[in-house]
């Protein structure tokens, strides 16, 4: 017999990617992306709204501005959304590289995509 595993069964219970790709973990990481682009958009002031997971999907593998309720902004490229999360690659300027991460969707005031 086999364990009972939730998330089997549940059709609303949110699936997360399963992290960086191979290789990533205490080893050099191979930039699968080049840099994002030198310029940050222009501020457009945040939103009253949540973001919606279907607004965002449409940034889905493309260069996107973030910015987050305490204050952060960064590029990100996102390679997953789900019901109230985000996950993809943050860029960190002072390293030069991208990072796996991940975010509540409640977090972001506003983003905008290229």
């Amino acid at each position: 017999m086999y364990p009972y595993d939730p998330s089997l069964y549940d059709p609303y219970r949110q699936q997360f990617p399963p992290g960086p790709p191979p290789g990533a973990g205490g080893q050099q990481q191979q930039q699968l992306l080049p840099p994002p682009p030198s310029q940050f958009p222009q501020d457009t002031g945040p939103s009253v709204f949540a973001v919606d997971p279907g607004g965002i999907r449409r940034c889905l593998f493309k260069y996107t501005f973030i910015r987050l309720r305490n204050g952060s902004r960064f590029w990100f490229f996102p390679v997953f959304v789900g019901r109230y999360s985000i996950a993809g690659y943050r860029w960190r300027p002072r390293q030069f590289r991208w990072i796996y991460f991940g975010v509540d969707l409640n977090e972001i005031t506003s983003f905008s995509c290229q």
